[in-house]
């Protein structure tokens, strides 16, 4: 007989997320004794202790971080099972937890979520924004359903799906002098004043390699959030290497200006991902299917003339 409570793996996995076990309580909708129960309960039965405890936090040790995508696996499991059971309805409930990159997050994510919250809207969607690197070992750890992020994916542990084409432009505020010209070589980039993203970044990887491209330059600030690079490009302190669809409205104001570098490869592809051989409860499947069969902002922006018309 399984001694184990869902209940105990619903805290176990909040505790997880939080490192608290009142922020768990409050998730969950318990009281912390209540919480702390479950927690206690749960270590008794498995003989183990699954945390260590230190400045009030709680950490997962090893033996904790082994056990938890197991946990979240069978809750994932459990709440397919209740679904299913449910007669009066097959349509997808519960909540779903979706990363991005910086890039999606802050530029596209109607496109990524808009048809499937509206066709599900009994459906809670929980988004994690951050750099490629962070929103990976997110989901290597269970606490995401999906990403999407731009870039090479080079791990066995997660499966990618293409989603959109994307690409890089070289932009400067209007009055600097490379804008100014007419025609670009790679070698009017010599001794160039950079601003990159933070390491970690699909974007930083791919402005890196485009910057490898180019004569010797000088990196003068590393920023984690491509709004904090446009200010600073506006601001007149270098020139950066950013997403086309981050810059448009900048560049119709005039506030930044855009230069032709067809000499650069600045191409790159945003991919769909998902553990490789985890269990895909219809909630997931749903949300993959409603993503890729979503419009393009290209189509959408067709589509949107169209009705003018």
């Amino acid at each position: 007989m399984i001694g184990i409570s869902p209940r105990q793996l619903e805290v176990f996995a909040a505790v997880a997320t939080h490192g608290s076990v009142r922020r768990a309580a409050e998730q969950l909708h318990l009281t912390q004794p209540a919480a702390s129960m479950a927690l206690a309960g749960l270590e008794r039965r498995l003989d183990v202790v699954l945390f260590d405890r230190a400045q009030r936090r709680l950490h997962l040790n090893a033996r904790g971080r082994a056990l938890l995508p197991l946990a979240r696996e069978a809750l994932l499991r459990l709440q397919e099972i209740e679904r299913r059971g449910n007669a009066t309805t097959s349509a997808p409930s519960g909540e779903l937890r979706i990363g991005t990159s910086n890039t999606v997050g802050n530029y596209r994510i109607g496109e990524l979520l808009g048809g499937f919250v509206a066709a599900h809207p009994q459906v809670a969607v929980r988004l994690t924004v951050g750099n490629t690197a962070a929103v990976l070992a997110q989901l290597r750890d269970y606490a995401l359903d999906a990403a999407c992020v731009e870039g090479t994916v080079a791990d066995a542990a997660l499966e990618t799906l293409p989603w959109r084409e994307d690409m890089l432009v070289v932009c400067a505020r209007p009055d600097h002098a490379l804008a100014r010209r007419r025609r670009l070589r790679a070698a009017d980039f010599a001794g160039a004043r950079w601003i990159l993203r933070e390491p970690g970044s699909a974007t930083r990887v791919l402005a890196e390699r485009a910057l490898a491209q180019l004569p010797p330059g000088e990196t003068v600030l590393e920023l984690d959030q491509t709004e904090a690079i446009k200010q600073a490009v506006v601001a007149g302190l270098g020139i950066a290497c950013l997403p086309a669809v981050a810059v448009h409205d900048s560049v119709a104001a005039g506030r930044l200006a855009v230069m032709a570098t067809p000499f650069l490869d600045l191409r790159r592809t945003l991919q769909l991902v998902v553990g490789r051989g985890r269990y895909r409860g219809a909630l997931l499947d749903a949300f993959l299917a409603a993503a890729r069969a979503a419009p393009t902002l290209a189509h959408a922006a067709v589509a949107k003339r169209r009705a003018r018309i």
